[in-house]
């Protein structure tokens, strides 16, 4: 690193720029399958109903986060039609085509992905209430400013990406250690591959790892966020020693936060926050510049980028101090922008999985009923069934329906979702694996719960089935539509 210049991170600029647009295009996808079926016209939590309340007094609209459809009317059509964009400018981005322009024009591109996904986000209610989604709007922010091809990105952005990355790896390692005992006493990685939101196709196989494996991977996962990031600023001290040891420092930390996060790519359906972090990784990674790049950024260019470097010293505050605040909160926003967030994640374990199965009939008489499954995409069901890699891409619905049984089963969404199966909403249905009534409309639906576990090696050669169930009750008894 040479004052303003970080001549050595071409290749870091690189990762980082395509890797956040390629993110963005995930999220916009997603965005375009799933938001209308969600929070659309006819969705379970309409966003136009939101949209009304916001506008009803200037303090709701206070609450209501930053979105272009504050402005513009929102219909579904609008909202594709964002996500259509969105998606275009992304791969722009992930070929490289804007950064052969002057870098006005990439922060251009990246600011209407920010400001389009954010847009979105603000509408999202609870399905949209997730950590990542903070944080892919903050890393397109910052990639807002890594510049074009013709010149290095500038050094005190990189050092934003590391002060980024160092709060969601230091903030998740915080979490843990101030949560639940069973990552104080090792044990928490004995029941996560098994309880985990969605698992992936190798979280069986993990979980059947020796138990001294689990308990290496927890202590695997503190070095990994409680001391590695702490290098990540190593090559800070370039700017004073002549050799390429600190350099070699943050690389090396970088490694290590790359290799924990492909462990928990393979093992488990994170959606995309297990790649952002890898993305955000490469932002420490020195190269030596293949050619010799100017080193003078342009003087408008550099009072931009000093600017924001400037805004986020300030915005830094608030999630500094609540890093080593004893009540530290999680994946929380300090600023209307979602800018120099703190983020975290699993302060506990879940030690059981309950899945809550909704079944539905065509039956008149719910008693004497046969009742067949709804089979979600990401979420356990079907007991013979290797659960899918979909991470990524992020499966909103079986998502939320994990968190039902940790008493979230009054939200307004699911009761929301069972009155749409009673309709065979075919914008719903789209969002399941399978509709065992194919497009009919069920006289009756309930919701009943299981324990689910991962079959031993000897229950699946016996049986041939992934998961064991037991200890069925019924949650929510049947329910049909009063007007049929």
């Amino acid at each position: 690193m040479d004052g303003f210049a970080a001549v050595d991170f071409w290749f870091a600029r690189e990762v980082l720029q395509r890797g956040i647009a390629a993110l963005y295009l995930i999220a916009f996808l997603s965005t375009f399958n799933q938001f209308p079926a969600l929070l659309g016209e006819r969705g379970l939590l309409p966003s136009p109903g939101l949209l009304e309340w916001a506008r009803s007094s200037e303090r709701r609209a206070k609450m209501l986060r930053p979105t272009l459809f504050r402005w513009v009317r929102y219909t579904d059509r609008r909202l594709r039609a964002l996500a259509i964009g969105g998606m275009v400018v992304a791969a722009l981005l992930i070929a490289g085509v804007p950064q052969l322009a002057p870098p006005w024009v990439p922060m251009l591109c990246f600011l209407a992905l920010w400001f389009g996904y954010m847009s979105v986000v603000s509408l999202g209610q609870t399905f949209y209430g997730f950590g990542w989604e903070m944080l892919l709007l903050e890393a397109g922010f910052l990639a807002a400013f890594l510049g074009s091809q013709d010149q290095p990105p500038a050094t005190h952005i990189i050092v934003l990406f590391w002060w980024l990355l160092f709060r969601l790896e230091f903030g998740a390692g915080m979490i843990k250690i101030r949560g639940g005992k069973e990552w104080r006493d090792l044990t928490a990685l004995t029941y996560h591959h098994e309880t985990q939101p969605m698992p992936g196709p190798l979280s069986r196989q993990a979980h059947l790892l020796p138990r001294w494996f689990h308990k290496g991977e927890v202590v695997g996962n503190h070095f990994a966020q409680l001391v590695v990031p702490w290098f990540l600023f190593a090559p800070i001290l370039g700017l004073w020693l002549p050799d390429d040891i600190p350099q070699l420092i943050g690389t090396v930390a970088a490694v290590i936060v790359i290799a924990t996060q492909l462990w928990l790519i393979v093992t488990g359906n994170f959606a995309w926050l297990n790649w952002s972090t890898v993305v955000l990784g490469a932002s420490a990674i020195a190269v030596p510049a293949l050619r010799a790049p100017s080193d003078d950024l342009p003087l408008y260019w550099l009072v931009i980028t000093l600017a924001v470097t400037a805004l986020y010293a300030v915005l830094s505050w608030w999630p500094a101090r609540n890093l080593f605040a004893r009540n530290q909160l999680m994946n929380a926003s300090f600023n209307r922008w979602n800018l120099a967030n703190a983020y975290g994640a699993f302060g506990t374990v879940t030690k059981r999985r309950i899945e809550w199965i909704v079944q539905g009939t065509l039956d008149d008489d719910p008693i004497r009923a046969s009742w067949r499954e709804y089979e979600f995409k990401g979420k356990p069901g079907d007991q013979r069934r290797i659960p899918r890699q979909y991470a990524p891409y992020h499966l909103r619905l079986d998502w939320l329906m994990w968190f039902l049984p940790l008493g979230r089963h009054l939200d307004d969404w699911f009761q929301a979702l069972l009155v749409k199966l009673l309709q065979a909403d075919p914008q719903l249905l789209r969002l399941l694996r399978r509709d065992p009534f194919e497009g009919a409309r069920p006289r009756w639906v309930r919701v009943v719960s299981y324990r689910y576990r991962f079959a031993t090696r000897e229950e699946r050669r016996e049986h041939g089935v992934v998961w064991i169930r037991d200890r069925r009750r019924v949650i929510v008894d049947p329910v049909t539509l009063s007007s049929r």
